[in-house]
């Protein structure tokens, strides 16, 4: 885990180390056990490298890694700069031996160089793993760059003025001259709807000049034609199985994936533990890894939470119940009103861009108690909302898929039975109309939205004008709940949470590692039938199924679903917080983004995950702008 950055120019002498350093400084949060620079002869290519050191600890593994490694003689086929982890490093460097490698280091990132000289490009499917990486190929003049099926770990560039540079945050790129100049229709999307990305260009930031390197994607530069080949390695095809499936056999399968993945991410060679929420995503990771562990040593792995004591929505008792049948220590965090106030400016810095509620204020605060009990590396339950139906609002789609197959009593039934857990889907004609025409629903949701932003009585005419792209808003054809989940996970949703995740972790310099988004675990659970996700009114239904026997009931089959969610509300009705909007509703109103008389008006303050939470965007924008 650690900050990469780098330049390439066609040009001689142009590359310095001093342009190396000032990019990493800007970097150094996310990793201050060491530093590493590169510059080739012709001061053409450069790699900075800010070291989280994790997986073999010895200078032997620092970074920017040379290969062939301790060579004797000045000759360099690749050098790497590497950002990440790979779980499955150990199968893959055994299987690395057989064809003739040997190895001088216990790291993953000697193993990266290895592939790449056995499978030149072709080996990023055989990657288990979190990573964002930059290898020099000095044979073939070529930079080739590579990001996690997922979008785990960041990775951004601008390509201009006869030089290309990356980073893992955009502060790296502004550090060296890179206009910060602002993305009017990303901003006006988010403004309007708490839109975080343009899912019909996934390369799309929040910033004009700088892209980012959407997930399962790579970039093939060659610097003598300047030539970019941005394309994609991994686009899971889901083959269905059959609705005769058994349960048992989905249990059983499912059991076997996520132990090996939580396994896999166990591999360090330091202190790991968890974030718990008290819901069943976090739960079931601590329950797994203590399945690994011996009893005795329970006592030695430790979980951080936050709680928020006489909020509606606080999780403690839930946490308790885990900590204590497992016998884990548990330490909590309270933020407050007070203290989100005076770290929002340092939210903003390491964020970026804008982000979805005070929610990922509190991730922040978990991770920071990591850090200050000494803990690197956290497993953490992302993921498992998006490829698991884990959120409100996939009810309705389901539905929707047993309307247009004309699985009438299948409907009634889990329609009844949502209604029973108090759990509230509206459900009414226009269902009715998206289940038999999905095409013609899409379509209409994309119209609603464009018109919504053109009717805004908030913002300046002249800037709705000049920034509105219907391209932008375009929503997916969803005929089947599967279509739903996949669109969220891998076209627009889960990549910003996991954005949020990553921010948020390395602005302490901590790791965060997702079981849940093992790409194999994600295919399986992507193949089964949707009754599996959703039955008898329950959402992740195959995750419940899998942990009934090992976590407490209360847990298991809970009706609500909260995670780190703050008081939000109370939150922004806090004296510590109406300067902070009153100086974003003046920057909007100076960028011409907001009508003047917007100060005059109070904004409604809403819940962390309410829909349509207009002051949260306006206090988060204002303050980036």
């Amino acid at each position: 885990m650690c900050a990469i950055a780098g330049i390439v120019s066609s040009h001689i002498n142009f590359v310095t180390q001093d342009k190396l350093q000032q990019m990493a400084a800007v970097l150094q949060h996310r990793g201050n056990d060491a530093e590493g620079f590169w510059v080739n002869d012709t001061k053409t290519i450069g790699f900075a490298h800010k070291r989280l050191s994790i997986i073999d600890l010895s200078e032997n593994a620092a970074q920017p890694m040379h290969f062939p490694l301790f060579n004797k003689s000045n000759e360099i086929k690749y050098t790497i700069v590497y950002n990440g982890e790979i779980y499955n490093y150990i199968e893959l460097r055994e299987e690395l031996k057989t064809k003739g490698y040997t190895f001088k280091t216990q790291s993953d990132t000697e193993v990266l160089l290895a592939l790449y000289d056995c499978y030149n490009e072709n080996f990023l499917n055989l990657l288990d793993g979190m990573f964002a990486f930059a290898i020099w190929d000095n044979e073939q003049n070529k930079l080739f760059i590579a990001r996690d099926r997922f979008g785990e770990k960041p990775l951004y560039y601008c390509n201009s003025n006869d030089q290309f540079l990356f980073a893992s945050e955009m502060k790296a790129l502004w550090e060296v001259g890179i206009d910060k100049e602002i993305n009017h229709t990303l901003f006006l999307n988010y403004l309007i709807a708490g839109l975080l990305n343009n899912p019909t260009n996934a390369s799309e930031t929040f910033y004009n000049n700088i892209k980012k390197l959407p997930a399962a994607h790579a970039i093939s530069y060659v610097v003598q034609s300047k030539k970019i080949n941005v394309y994609q390695y991994w686009n899971p095809t889901i083959t269905s199985l059959s609705e005769k499936i058994t349960e048992k056999e989905v249990t059983e399968k499912f059991v076997h994936l996520f132990n090996q993945s939580v396994a896999r991410r166990l591999r360090s060679d330091v202190a790991i533990a968890t974030s718990l929420s008290g819901g069943l995503d976090s739960s079931s990771i601590l329950a797994t890894i203590a399945q690994f562990l011996p009893e005795n040593s329970l006592q030695n792995l430790q979980s951080f939470s936050a709680v928020f004591p006489n909020f509606e929505k606080d999780e403690s008792k839930y946490i308790t119940l885990v900590t204590d049948k497992f016998k884990i220590k548990n330490t909590t965090v309270t933020p407050t009103a007070e203290e989100f106030a005076h770290d929002f400016e340092k939210l903003l810095y390491h964020q970026e861009e804008p982000f979805q509620s005070s929610s990922i204020y509190v991730q922040y605060k978990v991770y920071e108690l990591a850090k200050e009990h000494g803990v690197k590396v956290l497993l953490d339950g992302q993921g498992a909302d998006e490829i698991l139906a884990g959120y409100t609002k996939y009810y309705h789609w389901y539905w929707q898929e047993l309307f247009s197959k004309g699985k009438f009593n299948v409907f009634n039934k889990e329609k009844i039975a949502a209604a029973q857990h108090n759990i509230q889907v509206e459900w009414g004609f226009k269902n009715i109309a998206a289940a038999v025409m999905p095409v013609k629903a899409a379509k209409q949701i994309s119209k609603s939205l464009y018109n919504q932003i053109q009717n805004n009585s908030f913002l300046e005419p002249d800037f709705i004008h000049h920034s509105i792209n219907k391209n932008s808003l375009e929503k997916p054809v969803i005929r089947t709940l599967n279509d739903i989940l996949y669109y969220n996970t891998f076209t627009n949703g889960l990549e910003d949470l996991l954005r949020f995740a990553d921010r948020n972790a390395m602005a302490h310099g901590r790791e965060i590692r997702l079981p849940f988004l093992n790409h194999e675990l994600v295919e399986f659970i992507f193949s089964l039938p949707s009754h599996f996700k959703i039955r008898n009114g329950f959402s992740k239904y195959v995750l419940r199924n899998a942990m009934k026997e090992t976590l407490p009931k209360e847990i298991v089959w809970r009706k609500d679903k909260i995670g780190f969610e703050p008081p939000q509300q109370q939150w922004l009705q806090h004296k510590s917080i109406e300067p902070l909007m009153q100086q974003a509703k003046q920057k909007l109103i100076s960028e011409g983004i907001l009508k003047k008389n917007v100060l005059q008006k109070p904004l409604e303050t809403l819940p962390a995950h309410a829909s349509n939470n207009f002051s949260w965007w306006i206090l988060c924008a204002g303050n980036l702008v």
